[in-house]
């Protein structure tokens, strides 16, 4: 069994620390948050006071961040893991960030003598929990096979995507589509319901037929039909709409970047945007329905 340091502790790396501990690591954890870390330290992980002593001695770093921006201060700060971890680590980021920020960590590790791998998830803290997240792996192949002997304590699936950055190329990819597909999962569970479908039997032929998707069988916006949907529940966050926000934010500047349209991320992006500008950010981003169904204000209205 290794030792791990970990830094970030938050909805999804709590769970994930949870796991490592579960499956005998021993896991030296690091939040800013003292509520995350009270409730890592529950889970069986050792808390530590900073950065510096949370990678000491550490055969692998793991970081679950929420922006580029912390990802950098964490890896490129006076006090941060480069500074301060043994030469040689191996450092895995599971964030999901820009790929210019990516690019630059993978440039600045290998600089200093670190192996990195950029390890976005999917499957969000219900994945993370049940220790089912597929994670996409970019970076040396050597590093690539190294980290996924940790990971597999958190996962379903590792899949290696290639050289550097392209895990989180595939992250923002994906959660582009996923969020674009929810779009539409709630533009047609509202007009169904408008033209007196009944919910349950709505859902059941859309679920077997060809509008059928991950969102309409995990995130599927009206209550019932769907024991792992918010709607049951008011919405609590299983995923807010200000991470749904972000990572299409994240997308249309990759695409910004390479001369690719993307029409209907934009406006996807835009309706995200009107649940942040009315206080529902930190709901479950599948209260995008609400903008359907007239619940949530049109702008200016």
């Amino acid at each position: 069994m290794a030792v791990i340091g970990w830094i970030g502790l938050g909805n999804m790396g709590g769970p994930m620390t949870a796991n490592l501990v579960k499956s005998g690591h021993t896991v030296r954890g690091f939040d800013l948050s003292s509520a995350a870390l009270d409730a890592a330290v529950a889970a069986g992980v050792t808390s530590t006071a900073s950065i510096a002593e949370a990678v000491a001695g550490a055969d692998v770093v793991f970081t679950m961040l929420p922006k580029g921006e912390h990802a950098r201060a964490v890896y490129l700060g006076d006090e941060g893991i480069l500074a301060s971890a043994a030469s040689g680590t191996l450092l895995v980021d599971s964030s999901t960030i820009d790929i210019e920020s990516a690019q630059a960590l993978h440039d600045a590790a290998a600089a200093a003598g670190f192996r990195f791998v950029d390890a976005p998830v999917s499957g969000g803290m219900t994945g993370a929990q049940a220790a089912t997240l597929t994670f996409m792996i970019g970076g040396e192949s050597g590093a690539v096979a190294d980290a996924s002997v940790f990971i597999e304590a958190m996962s379903a699936n590792i899949i290696p995507t290639g050289g550097a950055t392209t895990g989180q190329a595939a992250k923002i990819c994906n959660n582009l589509m996923l969020f674009i597909n929810l779009a539409g999962v709630a533009e047609g569970a509202t007009l169904a319901d408008r033209l007196g479908l009944d919910k349950q039997v709505f859902w059941d032929i859309a679920s077997v037929s060809s509008g059928d998707s991950w969102a309409l069988r995990t995130w599927y916006p009206v209550a019932g039909p769907v024991p792992t949907s918010a709607a049951n529940n008011d919405f609590a966050p299983t995923f807010t709409a200000e991470l749904a926000n972000k990572d299409v934010g994240l997308a249309i500047a990759a695409a910004k970047a390479t001369d690719t349209p993307l029409e209907i991320g934009e406006h996807v992006q835009q309706l995200f945007q009107r649940l942040i500008d009315v206080g529902e950010g930190g709901k479950d981003c599948s209260k995008i329905v609400d903008l359907v169904n007239g619940t949530v204000p049109a702008p200016g209205a």
